[in-house]
């Protein structure tokens, strides 16, 4: 099982923050690239640069032989996948169908059994590293499926990342994902905590900052989200209600397993209380409006 370079059509579903980057590398690696997303304008620069835009899912999927999604919900990779317009009703065989999206394990588990069904190879592949790693080409991508299908397009993923696993079968890529959520869900209320806390007494949170990350304490969120919520840029690198929404998979997740997961809860709630007085669309940095509320 082989994807060469020179015959590779790689369609790319959803063109948002993170989803435009990770297409854009294939553009500058040569690659012909076939785009949709909902919104038109939100390829705009991916056109200019040389992508072909697709007016729907269905006719990507007939012409690709790698397909890529990167879209908001659970509910989205059901239309884009299972839907009668969508992707695996329309593909040809052979195609890889690689799903980076946060999305539940039981869908991605359900997707691979379909995809099969039409002997097409099912990836689940979420990633980590926010708008940053998306744009420079270093996010972690943690991959679910068959070990045949992922050696053929591994090399397609380090055009986007520098850390690619393979984790398992079908579902566990979006399992390990989940892992990383409940880490960055803490984490974050810990690193609001120490802002608020070194400003509370009367320091410099910035110099505060070269001090605590270069320790025990570091972390990618304290390195790459802390100077964020120093100069009160709350711009999205991730958005705060696709992380309510990742951390809802999570808690679902564990719930079914048995596992108590406390710090995850209190995050969830404290990201919905800012969603609710009008943050969602704020990056997750935005957290720290929590701590420093009057």
């Amino acid at each position: 099982m082989t994807v060469r370079a020179e015959e590779t059509v790689i369609g790319f579903v959803g063109t948002g923050v993170m989803g435009k980057s990770m297409a854009g590398h294939f553009l500058r690696a040569g690659y012909r690239v076939l785009v949709y997303t909902r919104t038109k304008a939100k390829a705009e620069e991916l056109l200019a640069a040389g992508a072909v835009w697709k007016e729907r899912v269905s006719e990507l999927a007939a012409e690709a032989n790698v397909i890529i999604t990167m879209v908001g919900y659970p509910s989205d990779v059901e239309e884009v996948y299972l839907g009668p317009e969508g992707i695996i009703s329309h593909a040809k065989p052979g195609t890889f169908l690689i799903d980076m999206t946060t999305s539940k394990p039981s869908l991605a588990q359900k997707i691979y059994e379909e995809a099969k069904k039409h002997a097409l190879h099912a990836l689940d592949a979420p990633v980590s590293g926010g708008d940053v790693g998306a744009r420079e080409a270093r996010l972690a991508i943690m991959v679910g499926g068959d070990q045949e299908a992922f050696d053929a397009v591994e090399p397609l993923l380090a055009v986007m990342g520098k850390n690619v696993v393979l984790q398992g079968g079908p579902g566990a890529g979006q399992h390990t994902k989940m892992c990383n959520q409940i880490c960055i869900a803490t984490n974050m209320i810990g690193v609001c905590e120490a802002i608020a806390y070194a400003k509370k007494a009367g320091l410099d949170p910035a110099r505060v900052l070269t001090s605590i990350e270069a320790g025990a304490a570091g972390s990618w969120s304290l390195s790459n989200l802390a100077p964020r919520m120093i100069a009160g840029n709350y711009a999205p690198g991730f958005y705060i209600k696709h992380f309510i929404k990742d951390m809802g998979i999570a808690l679902e997740a564990a719930e079914e397993m048995g596992l108590l997961t406390p710090g995850l809860a209190l995050s969830k709630s404290l990201y919905e209380e800012l969603a609710e007085k009008g943050e969602a669309d704020s990056g997750t940095q935005a957290l720290i409006k929590w701590f420093e509320r009057e």
